[in-house]
């Protein structure tokens, strides 16, 4: 498996704010069409701790992933992202090892 995902745990009073930020930043990308870019995002509330959330990104590959992180774009989105959450985010970095697919 080549694929690789980063997930972002992050705390915010202002989903809604975040959320629109995330879509931005989408359809900027998308319309630039330059460079490497997610193969798909997921933003996801955590139903037992209000207010916690995780962004799962997945690329293609790692290579991509640390490609994407170093346009100037990213580092725009991400600063802009960390002032609309509570606290700092934490990120992990993860090689995919397998995938399972159900009907």
């Amino acid at each position: 498996m080549a694929g690789f995902v980063q997930i972002i745990e992050y705390r915010t009073s202002k989903p809604d704010e975040i959320t629109a930020l995330m879509e931005e930043f989408r359809a900027k990308r998308e319309a630039e069409n330059e460079g490497p870019a997610p193969v798909r995002g997921l933003t996801c509330a955590d139903r037992d701790q209000a207010g916690r959330y995780f962004a799962i990104i997945e690329f293609n590959s790692y290579e991509e992933a640390m490609e994407n992180s170093r346009r100037p774009d990213t580092t725009e989105f991400s600063e802009r992202m960390m002032e609309l959450c509570d606290g700092p985010g934490t990120f992990y970095n993860l090689d995919q090892v397998a995938e399972m697919n159900y009907r």
